[in-house]
């Protein structure tokens, strides 16, 4: 299969022998002169092969998609200068070559089922730090914000372009056991890419502007737990439209995450309590919530857990997570992105164990509404990963999503049966 330029064994070709050198590229360190901190600093560079299978036999309406084969190669490359008088600074660019038997929001093959990994070249990091102030570090510009395990700001880390933020963010850690972030974005660079335009719909993929003040802060004095507050007031806006607006929230909540032992195995247990509220500019008045309850065991060989989420609905509106790495909850199928209007409850389960070094896993997913309790489905994931070793590491999952006979595709649209297989493969420099 080939790339639009070139095959992806010529890609690899010309890019793996110099990546190989960046091995022996020095870390970064404290610089005595400004000469020093540019020229001293760090290269950092990742190239990761994935090929994506997306097949929706039975969609909810119109023709038969077609069966999505995507072939797709990252490079990412970096330079972390050293620090001087707390100064420091980071680039950073992503280039993304791929086939074109896909949807990718951007190539305009809509006949096809979406894979969000677009062919572009983007500037995924650019900023500038200060960490002259103890235990304290500042970042203004292009950078990565991730917050807790990502389910409401995270950087979308499995798609080829990550999701970064434009802003300026701080985290202070002067109090004991204390991680103190906050942040103010003014710009969501979304996986879509910078290439992906309005359509007219305002639903502007590829950045969401906003005015948006974030706060968390984490405490793991406890010991048997941490526990977080946090705050995210997303202020999108007006030129966003109806798309950006309706995402326009007040989101307070607190999480509580830990273990405990239990003889030779641990007790794992973590709960989730979030309030959601309209925010400036949103049309809507409403107040819905969000609920985590997780617990389960590692017993050395294996860890289980069970769990119920619920992002909850008025009727007329349900919770939302625009900002989060979304692919890392409620199935990896990707039926969920947008919570649908009835809102969504899942009851889980998965199972983790290493045989020879690699990482196997199951998850189970039961799917159903908030407001009426209809059933939308079941999801099952399946999941092999190895890291071989610092560098190189391969993986291949598989989800399937089976919608349920009676579900409501006016509530729920993107409740269509679908099977999803990945191969995948990188090296880290």
């Amino acid at each position: 299969m080939k790339l639009k330029n070139k095959t992806l064994f010529q890609q690899m070709s010309l890019i793996i022998t110099p990546l190989a050198l960046l091995a022996l590229a020095p870390e970064v360190y404290a610089a005595d002169t400004l000469t020093e901190a540019i020229t001293g600093g760090k290269v950092t560079a990742n190239l990761q092969y994935r090929y994506e299978n997306v097949d929706q036999p039975h969609p909810a309406s119109g023709a038969r998609l077609k069966e999505a084969n995507a072939s797709t190669l990252r490079l990412r490359l970096g330079y972390e200068t050293a620090e001087y008088m707390g100064f420091g600074g980071m680039v950073q660019i992503e280039h993304i070559s791929a086939n074109d038997a896909y949807n990718s929001r951007v190539n305009g093959k809509t006949n096809y089922s979406v894979v969000a990994d677009a062919n572009v070249t983007e500037l995924n990091q650019a900023y500038l730090s200060y960490s002259g102030v103890p235990q304290t570090k500042l970042k203004f510009g292009r950078q990565l914000i991730r917050y807790d395990n990502d389910r409401w700001i995270g950087n979308v880390d499995w798609r080829q372009n990550w999701q970064t933020y434009d802003g300026l963010s701080v985290v202070n850690k002067s109090l004991p056991d204390t991680t103190i972030s906050a942040a103010f974005i003014t710009n969501a660079n979304r996986v879509f890419s910078d290439a992906s335009i309005d359509n007219g719909t305002g639903s502007f993929l590829g950045n969401h502007h906003m005015r948006s003040p974030i706060f968390n802060v984490n405490y793991k004095g406890l010991g048997f737990a941490e526990v977080v507050g946090y705050g995210y007031f997303l202020d999108y806006d007006p030129s966003a439209r109806a798309f950006g607006l309706a995402n326009s929230t007040r989101t307070v909540g607190v999480r509580f995450k830990g273990d405990a032992p239990m003889g030779d195995n641990k007790l794992l247990y973590a709960a989730e309590y979030a309030s959601q509220s309209d925010y400036k500019d949103n049309p809507k008045n409403y107040r819905v919530h969000y609920t985590l309850l997780e617990g389960g065991v590692d017993v050395k060989v294996a860890q289980f857990k069970l769990g119920y989420e619920l992002l909850s609905s008025n009727g007329q509106q349900s919770l939302q997570t625009p900002l989060a790495t979304l692919f890392a909850f409620n199935g990896w199928a990707d039926v969920f992105l947008v919570t649908p209007k009835n809102g969504l409850q899942d009851i889980y389960g998965n199972v983790r164990t290493t045989v020879a070094g690699i990482v196997l896993g199951v998850d189970y997913h039961d799917f159903r509404a908030d407001r009426g309790g209809n059933k939308y489905g079941k999801e099952y994931d399946l999941i092999a990963t190895k890291a071989i070793n610092k560098t190189y590491s391969v993986g291949s999952r598989y989800a399937h999503f089976k919608a349920d006979g009676a579900v409501d595709h006016v509530n729920c649209p993107a409740c269509i049966d679908t099977n999803k297989f990945w191969v995948y493969g990188s090296m880290n420099f």
